[in-house]
Order: structure tokens, then C-alpha cells, then sequence
């Protein structure tokens, strides 16, 4: 599973301010995780010198892109939908080409070229850079497929815009691909084999970020706790590298520090983490800077041994279950959140009773839960039998979606009573009288905004709180985090 899918932002055409020197407009838009909303500010950024300005007005387009994913079901029908709409538009607007990018292009450039003949240009994840080529490909009435997975494109020398930024918090990719493959998961096939970005390039844009006014970044990849820099070149080729290479390479926990200490007054979150791979390295860096937040996403994704094997997760409860202690007696106060898939072929009532027993045990802050629904291309559609009936599935996410509303709160009333440093990121979004933030474990803060603006570290008293809430005032500004 990718993560993580903020479904208020699904699809929502992003925007960045014009450059009157370009004449011609590009609508975007987005579905699926941070790691596709990030590709598509790389894209604004390429297509803007390439004379684009951005649009809100579908109807005023001269390119449309939809920017995909192949994880769930929804987000692939939604697109298709959208496709539809977009060609409806095109009847009046001849001229107006139309592109699909990322994962779901990847996996269905033939369909949707040739068979369906609804898109003018489809660009896999590796190939952004190829854009201004395909462009220039359908101007003239031809029409543009690149979707090449790389070795080595990690889009580092790329500064993305930020395209619909709060302009306090943003996300700095740093790896591409994924070499688990795990048996439900497409990512492997769309976007390739793990490689990382320079770890130099990703300080300079975290200190770009900063001179820009934000205030947070989010470390971003598919599987963050396999970065590893050498030199360059794929994480499996590792074995091949000189003794030089191996002796100065950088690894997640070095990455961390490297960011910690070139900013630190800014906030460091990462995303997303795996078990078989995270080390208590990593953690102990966690506990070693005050700006690194205590937060981890951490996908477990079933709580039954029998189901993990299926997945292929290489990870076994009790080794999970040993992790969740080791972050806990190093980082007390951690918040973990995690992902739970309901219904994964051959699951039985043990293995589901499984999976609750180990969310009793864990007590998560939050989590992202599914019903399974198998993904064309993937190891479970080609070898394993979707058998479990729809009723089942939901049931058995119901349960696991109660149960986790019920953790919830018991994690935000822990909470109540401290007060806690809370980055403002805007106004709530239920009331203009209010800021929203959040705490170093990731949990949304809502209070009077007073005299306090958006980018300032403030100090909450927290006074009440829901399953998903605190709810608080601030007591005085937070004192510098340097």
C-alpha cells in the first residue's frame, strides 16, 4: 500500500502562480499518495519552462494531465471517469491534448493508447523528464508513450514547485521504487527498483525550504528505511560496490542526522517506513533531535503470521510486535499509526481475530484500513483466488475500523491536561476563528487563533479531544527549537 491518502485533496486540480511570459495552460490532477502529489509538482516545475502556467478551469486547458494510481480500485475508477469527462471537453476543444501519468500509465499504456484511444499521451513514473519531447510528440498530431522504468532517475536536480502548499509544510522525495514485493502491491511494476537520491540534494532542498519560509518537511519514498547512497546506481547492486563506496555510504539513520542538524529549527517527519526494514538505528536518531518528530507510519498490513507469509511481508508478528516495544521503551511518547488490509485471500476468522488482537496489543494512534481488492499485475491476482464474499470483507473492516476509533481516543485522551509544542499549519477547517496544527506525534490540534499566524511553533494546552482531535488553547509562543 502506498501511503498516505488524504482523501480531502483527491483529485483537486493544482495550482502555482503564473509566469506571464508562458502562454499556454496545464490542468493537473492528482489521485493516490504523497509520493504521486509530489510527481506532480516535478512536473508543474518541467512544464513551466516549457511555457505552462497552471489552471483551475478545465475548460481553459490546452494539456490535462491526470497524474494516477494503480493501488486501489477507487482511485483507477475515479480516473477512468475523469478521462471520460476530460474527452467530452475535448469535443469542444480540439485542440486540447490529454495525458495520463504515473502508475495506473504504466500498467495500462496499451489500453489506453490503442484500445480505448481516450488519452493523447501516457508517461510512466521514470519519464517526467521526457515531457517537453511527448509534448512536442502530440502537437503534431502524434500520439507519445515513455514509459521506461530507470536505474538511476531519482528527479534530485529537479526543484519541485509546491503546488497548493500551506507554505509550512512540503515533501522532499528521497528514493524511488520499491524491491519488496509484496504480493498485493503493484509498486514494484510501476515504479521500479529501489534507488535513493543523493543525500547532499536532499539537504540543500530542506535548506531551501527553509530560506522559503517552511517549517516541516516529510522525508518521502515508497519504503524510506531502505535509503542508501553510495555513489548512485540500484540499492541491490550494493554487494558490487567498492570498498570505498561501502565504507562512506550513507544510510536512513545518517540521512536523518544530515537533515536534523542542517536545520534545526525546521521539523523532520518520514514516510513511509516498513518493519522488515526500519532499524533502531533509525529510531535512536529519532531520539537524538528534538526536531525529528516522534511519529512513525509503520504498516503492518495483518496481524496473522499464516497471512503475512501470503503477503509476503518478511516479517512475522512477534518480530512486529518486538519492533513496536523497542520504538516504545527508546521513544515513550512515540505516535505509530498503521495500515490494515481487511480480507485478504484465504483470511479465516483466526487470522482476522489475529489482526485485532494485535491493534489490542498495539493501541495505534490512527490508521489507514481496507478492504482488499485485488490489483491487476500483482503476485496475489496472478496466484491466489480472491475468495473471501464482499459482506466479509466489510464486516470484518468495520470491526477493524471500530476497534481503531476506539484505540484513537484512548490515544488522544492521553493527551488531555499536557501541554504540547504545535506547529500552526492554517485555519481549521471547520471553524475561521480557529488554527489547525499538529503534535510531534502527528496528532491534529485545533485552538483559538488569538494573536498567533500560521507557520509559528506555539505552545497548546490540551483541554478536550475527540477520537481524531485535540482540542486546546495556546499558552504562549514555543520557545526556538535550536
Amino acid at each position: 500500500m502506498e501511503k498516505v491518502i488524504d482523501e480531502s485533496v483527491q483529485g483537486s486540480p493544482l495550482m502555482i502562480s503564473a509566469d506571464q511570459k508562458n502562454k499556454r495552460k496545464l490542468y493537473i490532477e492528482s489521485y493516490g499518495c504523497q509520493m504521486n502529489f509530489s510527481d506532480s509538482e516535478i512536473v508543474a516545475s518541467i512544464l513551466a519552462n516549457e511555457g505552462f502556467n497552471t489552471t483551475s478551469e478545465l475548460e481553459d486547458a490546452d494539456l490535462v494531465l491526470v497524474n494516477t494510481c494503480s493501488i486501489r480500485e477507487k482511485a483507477e475508477t475515479t480516473v477512468r471517469r475523469r478521462l471520460e469527462k476530460f474527452n467530452a471537453v475535448k469535443k469542444h476543444r480540439p485542440h486540447m491534448k490529454v495525458g495520463v501519468l504515473g502508475c495506473m500509465a504504466e500498467r495500462l499504456k496499451s489500453q489506453l493508447l490503442e484500445e480505448e484511444k481516450i488519452v493523447d499521451m501516457v508517461v510512466g513514473p521514470d519519464a517526467y523528464k521526457d515531457l517537453p519531447n511527448l509534448v512536442r510528440e502530440v502537437d503534431e498530431g502524434r500520439n507519445a508513450v515513455n514509459v521506461i522504468l530507470s536505474k538511476e532517475e531519482t528527479y534530485g536536480d529537479i526543484a519541485p514547485v509546491r503546488l497548493n502548499s500551506n507554505g509550512v509544510t512540503a515533501f522532499v522525495s528521497i528514493t524511488r521504487g520499491c524491491d519488496n514485493m509484496c504480493t498485493f502491491c503493484v509498486v514494484p511494476f510501476t515504479r521500479g527498483r529501489e534507488r535513493s537520491r543523493n543525500p547532499q540534494s536532499v539537504v540543500q532542498e530542506v535548506n531551501e525550504l527553509w530560506e522559503q519560509g517552511y517549517r516541516e518537511v516529510t522525508l518521502l519514498g515508497q519504503n524510506v528505511d531502505s535509503y542508501l547512497w553510495y555513489g548512485g546506481g540500484l540499492k541491490k547492486d550494493f554487494e558490487k560496490a567498492s570498498d570505498i563506496q561501502k565504507a562512506t555510504a550513507v544510510d536512513f539513520a545518517g540521512l536523518l542526522a544530515m537533515v536534523a542538524e542542517a536545520q534545526p529549527g525546521m521539523r523532520i517527519r518520514f514516510s513511509t517506513s516498513n518493519p522488515q526494514d526500519m532499524t533502531l538505528d533509525v529510531v535512536r536518531t529519532m531520539a537524538r533531535y528534538k526536531n525529528i518528530c516522534n511519529y512513525i507510519h509503520l504498516p503492518v498490513q495483518s496481524g496473522s503470521n499464516r497471512i503475512l507469509k501470503a503477503m509476503n511481508r518478511l516479517h512475522t508478528r512477534e518480530e512486529y510486535m518486538q519492533l513496536i516495544d523497542d520504538i516504545r521503551q527508546i521513544i515513550p511518547d512515540c505516535g505509530i499509526s498503521q495500515d490494515m488490509i481487511a480480507g485478504f485471500p484465504g483470511e479465516t476468522e483466526e487470522d482476522h481475530r489475529e489482526t485485532l488482537s494485535l491493534m489490542e496489543y498495539v493501541k495505534y494512534d490512527f490508521g489507514f484500513m481496507f478492504a482488499y481488492s485485488e490489483r491487476p499485475g500483482t503476485l496475489a491476482a496472478r496466484k491466489l483466488e480472491d475468495d473471501i464474499p464482499d459482506q466479509v470483507k466489510k464486516r470484518r473492516l468495520q470491526e477493524i475500523i471500530a476497534l481503531q476509533q476506539k484505540h484513537s481516543l484512548y490515544r488522544t485522551s492521553q493527551h488531555l491536561g499536557k501541554t504540547e509544542e504545535v506547529l500552526i499549519e492554517g485555519p481549521s477547517r471547520k471553524s475561521d476563528e480557529h488554527w489547525m496544527g499538529r503534535t510531534s506525534s502527528n496528532t491534529v490540534v485545533v485552538f483559538p487563533k488569538e494573536h498567533y499566524e500560521v507557520g509559528q511553533f506555539v505552545m497548546v494546552r490540551i483541554d478536550d479531544c475527540t477520537s481524531a482531535t485535540l482540542l486546546g488553547e495556546a499558552v504562549g509562543h514555543a520557545e526556538n527549537m535550536e
